[in-house]
């Protein structure tokens, strides 16, 4: 059996914040899922592969270096597609790239948010429900400043500048040579939410109006008229690309954050994503809406 020189008994942590968190998490994931799917155990699959139980753990915990002629063999284990194989290991070859944006802060962020920008600089596919304020990939500077902040919010008022530069410097990706593909399906409530007075509100809709009529970026209302739905009541992101089997939905609570990667969770966020889509206004009548929303704001400066 091959001995994976990286492995040890005391298994590494990476470095601090530095490399694409979700190329590794995502490659792990699957990884332990097919795994399992075929019911064998880390030592077993190793065997099969020619490396240890280590490096098979180590993988699907997404941890340290990763060899993408470990993934192909783990793959042939498998028995994945060829299109699942090309993907996986497109993922472990990529792995160690630590030219992400955010790296510099990473030492002051916790570790949600970390992983969020990860998924977000990653991800081909962003497919976004909000509903109590306009998605911050979406936000005016003047608007991210007025959002007010629930008691014990974790950030101290001297680190609330660095927080809003760091929201803004996630918007590049939009204007990147290959941005994502951005669906944004959003509560009519938003749009009347008065966050920062009616100036602040026409200037955040006329970006949200100008933003919307880039090629990659989809943006639907959800209206107040159609009623309540149970798959609206909390807002949820959906990062994704090629293969839905690697995607991951993100939940932010009032406790935390959650990211599941669950295939029957996969499943039942796209069902819901793609119904509040069919429920909401097109992306004309969407505009539409949202420009008779600005004029309100805008008569009431």
């Amino acid at each position: 059996m091959t001995k994976d020189p990286n492995d040890s008994d005391t298994e590494r942590e990476p470095v601090e914040g530095v490399g694409p968190e979700a190329r590794r998490r995502l490659l792990g994931q699957r990884l332990l899922a097919l795994r399992s799917k075929n019911r064998l155990t880390a030592e077993e699959a190793g065997i099969r592969a020619g490396v240890s139980k280590a490096t098979v753990s180590r993988y699907e915990r997404g941890k340290g270096n990763i060899r993408w002629s470990y993934v192909a063999l783990l793959c042939q284990v498998y028995g994945t597609s060829d299109k699942e194989r090309d993907a996986l290991i497109d993922l472990a070859k990529h792995s160690k790239n630590t030219d992400a944006w955010w790296v510099p802060y990473a030492g002051k962020l916790p570790d949600n948010m970390r992983l969020l920008l990860a998924m977000e600089h990653e991800s081909s596919r962003i497919d976004h429900l909000s509903v109590g304020v306009v998605p911050g990939l979406l936000q005016t500077l003047d608007y991210a400043r007025a959002i007010r902040t629930t008691p014990d919010p974790g950030l101290s008022p001297e680190d609330v500048d660095e927080y809003l530069s760091v929201r803004m410097q996630r918007q590049q990706i939009l204007d990147r040579p290959s941005p994502p593909r951005y669906q944004v399906v959003l509560d009519e409530a938003v749009l009347h939410r008065l966050v920062g007075g009616p100036a602040v509100m026409a200037d955040q809709l006329g970006h949200l109006l100008k933003r919307g009529q880039d090629p990659g970026i989809t943006v639907q209302v959800l209206p107040l008229a159609a009623g309540a739905y149970v798959a609206a009541l909390n807002p949820f992101i959906r990062y994704g690309g090629t293969n839905p089997d690697l995607d991951v939905i993100y939940l932010e609570n009032a406790v935390g954050s959650l990211f599941l990667e669950e295939a029957s969770a996969r499943e039942k966020y796209a069902d819901a994503f793609t119904y509040l889509r069919q429920e909401a206004l097109d992306p004309d009548s969407s505009a539409e809406l949202i420009a008779e929303v600005l004029h309100t704001h805008r008569t009431q400066t």
